[in-house]
C-alpha cells in the first residue's frame, strides 16, 4: 500500500492532480471516522475531512514517507479537529454521543447474549464520553483503530512514554467511571450474592 501510495503521489506532484482523487477515495473513510469521533457532528465532521484533504493536496510535498501516509492524514485530522475544538469550544461540552462504538450486531440465536453485548456497549460509550477529549483519543487510536504507540506518536506529537502514560491513566479513569456509574446499578438489578 505504502509503494501504491508514493506512486499516486508522484503522480500528483509531476503535475496530475486528477490522482488525490485515488488517495481520497482509498483514505476517505479513515479520515472521517477519525473526525467523527473527535467532532461528534456529521456536518463539522465533514468539514474537518474536507480541510484535511485540501491540507494534504497543498502540502503533499512536504510528506516525506518517514510514516505512512494513513498516519500523515490522521496528524492533520486530529490538529483540524483541534482547531475546530478551539474555535467552537463551547459548543463540544454539550456534544451527544457518538455512534462510533455502537456495535452491529448480526442475528443470534441467543437473544440474551446480543442484548447483553448491546448493553455493555451502550454503558461503555456512555462511560467513554467522560473522559476528557485526549485520553478518549488516544484509547480510541490504540484500540479501536489498532495503531501502534509509534503511529499515535507521530499523529499527537507527544511522545511514546507519554501516550503510555496517557493510555494507562485513560484506562484507569475509565474503569473508575465504569465502577462508579454502573457498579451500583448492577447490584441494584441483580442483587448482591
Amino acid at each position: 500500500m505504502a509503494n501504491k501510495d508514493q506512486l499516486i503521489i508522484d503522480k500528483v506532484l509531476q503535475g496530475n492532480s486528477n490522482a488525490f482523487a485515488e488517495l481520497v477515495n482509498t483514505y476517505k473513510d479513515l479520515v472521517f471516522s477519525l473526525a467523527i469521533k473527535m467532532t461528534k457532528n456529521k456536518e463539522v465532521a465533514e468539514e474537518v475531512s474536507q480541510d484535511t484533504f485540501i491540507k494534504a493536496y497543498k502540502n503533499l510535498a512536504n510528506f516525506k514517507g518517514d510514516s505512512k501516509f494513513s498516519t500523515w492524514l490522521y496528524k492533520i485530522t486530529y490538529h483540524n479537529c483541534l482547531d475546530e475544538f478551539k474555535k467552537n469550544e463551547r459548543k463540544y461540552k454539550t456534544a451527544t454521543i457518538d455512534e462510533d462504538f455502537s456495535l452491529n450486531l448480526k442475528s443470534s440465536d441467543d437473544v440474551l447474549k446480543t442484548i447483553e453485548k448491546e448493553d455493555r456497549a451502550k454503558m461503555m460509550k456512555i462511560c467513554l464520553e467522560e473522559l476528557p477529549k485526549e485520553e478518549k483519543t488516544i484509547l480510541w487510536l490504540f484500540y479501536f483503530k489498532e495503531l501502534s504507540l509509534k503511529e499515535i506518536q507521530t499523529i499527537t506529537n507527544f511522545s511514546e512514554a507519554n501516550i503510555k502514560v496517557k493510555l494507562h491513566r485513560a484506562r484507569k479513569r475509565l474503569l473508575g467511571i465504569v465502577e462508579k456509574r454502573f457498579e451500583p446499578e448492577m447490584i441494584a438489578h441483580y442483587g448482591k450474592k
